[in-house]
């Protein structure tokens, strides 16, 4: 009789696998250091980077408008604006039109600089892997 399909998966016999060997060359710990930067981890969420990067590019967005550009939920939008807003890299005002409030998010001065020199960082790390 055939084993169902379910079955086969649970079966306990090993699989057969290949190994490659790597050889690999010697690494200057130094080198890498100084051609790999740190990346602004507050930045580098993808989430807060599609925050920054659409901030950028506006002089300020809505929370709804923000929401539907990275097509998330209010919950994942608003932990991760908190987030940018404690860096200081975006300022959040809010404000009411009529009975419904409004949230409206911008780029702030230090927020700038930090996408800058992530892009900076981004760049020197593209850089060296194009050089490698």
């Amino acid at each position: 009789m055939a084993k169902s399909a379910a079955s086969r998966s649970l079966d306990p016999a090993p699989a057969k696998t290949r190994t490659a060997k790597l050889i690999k060359a010697p690494v200057d710990p130094s080198a890498v250091e100084t051609s790999l930067p740190h990346l602004d981890r507050v930045i580098h969420e993808r989430m807060r980077l599609g925050i920054i990067s659409a901030l950028a590019v506006n002089d300020s967005l809505s929370f709804n408008e923000l929401k539907k550009l990275l097509q998330t939920t209010d919950g994942n939008l608003s932990v991760h604006a908190r987030r940018l807003e404690e860096a200081k890299y975006v300022d959040c005002e809010k404000s009411f039109e009529g009975r419904m409030p409004k949230t409206a998010y911008r780029l702030t001065t230090a927020g700038r600089k930090a996408f800058e020199r992530y892009l900076d960082h981004m760049e020197a790390l593209i850089q060296a892997m194009r050089d490698h």
